[in-house]
């Protein structure tokens, strides 16, 4: 049988193939409130588009590794996307609304239903409180959004673009477009590290949730430079230096 799920994984797009080989922990930690502070303030603002943003685990993985990570890392989900959130847009890149609402903490069947997507309890919590509080009423409303457009990408064979040497951040995006027929790759914004490494992939979205160019500051990686993949194995990089940014909340402004 280990060949006939080998080859699943090849056929059916990954969005898919979470659910098929993917089960959510038995118990989740409940996670802890977060709120807004003096780096990160309550803003209101229009909402103009969404940015769907999808995290490469294997580098996560690479770089940060703890017993709170062992359910990406150690598992089906250490060698694909996994979505790290859907962020609201406003009309200026650096004024999007965030904790608009206080939020509760989330129970667990709700925890437990979004880990193959989101695999962190405190991460969903997060992003319900900063950014699906200014989006939808209710968490199961603002996730379930999330869900169907993370459902609806396709992806590229990452693990083979991984073994190019001549990458660009331009490649992927050709590489996203190609496999999502009608897309096109400017809707894609590719986030690297200071040191070239593959951080995230920024799918912008219009209020229809369609995909749209994205705009003017969606900060991502110069097109033209060489972009490199981890490939989720534990071996040495030819660069002791690593980013170290957290994805919880010391590795983007935005997150």
């Amino acid at each position: 049988m280990r060949w006939l799920v080998t080859l699943l994984a090849l056929l059916i797009p990954q969005a898919a193939f979470a659910a098929l080989d993917c089960s959510p922990p038995a118990h989740v930690a409940a996670p802890h409130s977060v709120g807004p502070s003096d780096t990160e303030p309550a803003r209101q603002a229009r909402v103009v588009g969404y940015t769907l943003a999808l995290g490469w685990a294997p580098e996560y993985c690479h770089r940060r590794h703890g017993a709170e990570d062992a359910f990406e890392c150690n598992g089906p989900l250490a060698h694909r996307f996994v979505l790290h959130g859907l962020w609201p847009d406003a009309a200026d890149p650096k004024g999007w609304p965030e904790y608009c609402h206080a939020a509760a903490l989330l129970p667990e069947p709700l925890l437990k239903a979004n880990m193959c997507m989101t695999p962190s309890a405190q991460l969903l919590q997060h992003e319900w409180a900063k950014h699906g509080s200014c989006m939808a009423a209710t968490p199961e409303a603002y996730f379930a959004k999330a869900s169907a457009a993370f459902a609806a990408l396709r992806f590229p064979h990452v693990g083979a673009l991984a073994h190019d040497r001549e990458l660009t951040s331009a490649a992927l995006q050709k590489a996203f477009a190609e496999a999502n027929p009608g897309t096109p790759p400017q809707a894609f914004a590719i986030m690297a590290n200071r040191a070239g490494w593959l951080e995230e992939v920024h799918l912008c979205l219009g209020l229809d949730m369609r995909p749209r160019a994205c705009p003017a500051g969606a900060g991502s990686a110069d097109p033209a430079k060489p972009l490199r993949i981890e490939r989720g194995s534990a071996r040495p990089r030819s660069s002791p230096w690593r980013d170290g940014g957290d994805r919880d909340g010391g590795g983007s402004s935005r997150d």
